[in-house]
């Protein structure tokens, strides 16, 4: 196996651990900051509002699943919308109330081994980079990132909600590649979703590496687990040495 000129990595659940503390904690923070709420909506209104948009936007996209959904939803444009409808305004512009709102919904931390896999690669000069599927800008992105793994510096930070597609259509892999200067056959793609991540890579032409320790299969979505040549990995560790293997 080739050692890779670079290693492309998804967000959630792959580099970082989110554990989701309810959607409805960002809407209430939010809510406790408006500027003016005419109407007095509470979360109890609020909340299935902002839900059924979503569910009338996947389904007019005719997508089963947001494994399947070709295009983004922003975050900003949507809660603009919910908030908007009921008159509620704030002193904050919505790309500040984005962040504030992800910060409250999940805590988040860096997965086991990442840390160390990041810095083998940069000793090694093999270049990072971070494709997600995502409402929240690339620059809210890049902020939390940049907090919680403070020690690497990912060459670029790439979030579907800022180029439209999401994974796994070709598009973002195929921006990706453009921003690296590299063919695809160069470049490894980890994450832990098996349609977005493994089969969107392996379509792209890259190495897919299947990181497994997150997934949790769930028979409704009715995903078929990929059959492409993939790396399956439980641990960064074992990704470390299967590059190291590569270096010889």
């Amino acid at each position: 196996m080739k050692k890779p000129s670079m290693v492309l990595f998804d967000y959630g659940n792959t580099i970082i651990t989110e554990n989701l503390l309810g959607f409805e904690k960002g809407n209430e923070v939010l809510l406790s900051m408006a500027a003016e709420n005419p109407q007095n909506i509470t979360i109890n209104e609020l909340q299935p509002f902002i839900a059924g948009l979503i569910g009338e936007i996947s389904d007019r996209m005719g997508a089963a699943t947001r494994n399947r959904q070709p295009f983004e939803i922003s975050w900003c444009s949507l809660n603009r919308y919910a908030y908007e409808y009921f008159g509620i305004t704030f002193d904050k512009p919505y790309e500040e109330l984005e962040e504030i709102y992800w910060d409250s919904i999940v805590t988040a931390s860096p997965s086991e081994n990442i840390e160390e896999l990041l810095a083998f690669l940069g000793q090694n000069g093999i270049r990072t980079g971070v494709v997600s599927n995502l409402m929240y800008s690339g620059r809210t992105l890049r902020r939390r990132i940049e907090r919680l793994i403070p020690d690497h510096g990912f060459e670029f930070i790439l979030s579907s909600c800022d180029y439209v597609f999401r994974k796994p259509e070709e598009q973002l892999f195929g921006l990706a590649l453009k921003k690296a200067g590299l063919n695809a056959e160069n470049v490894w793609f980890c994450g832990d979703n098996p349609v977005c991540d493994i089969e969107g890579a392996h379509s792209a032409g890259m190495q897919p590496v299947w990181y497994k320790k997150t997934y949790i299969e769930k028979p409704d979505l009715k995903i078929t687990l990929p059959r492409e040549n993939y790396i399956a990995i439980n641990d960064w560790a074992e990704l470390k040495e299967i590059i190291k293997g590569c270096l010889d």
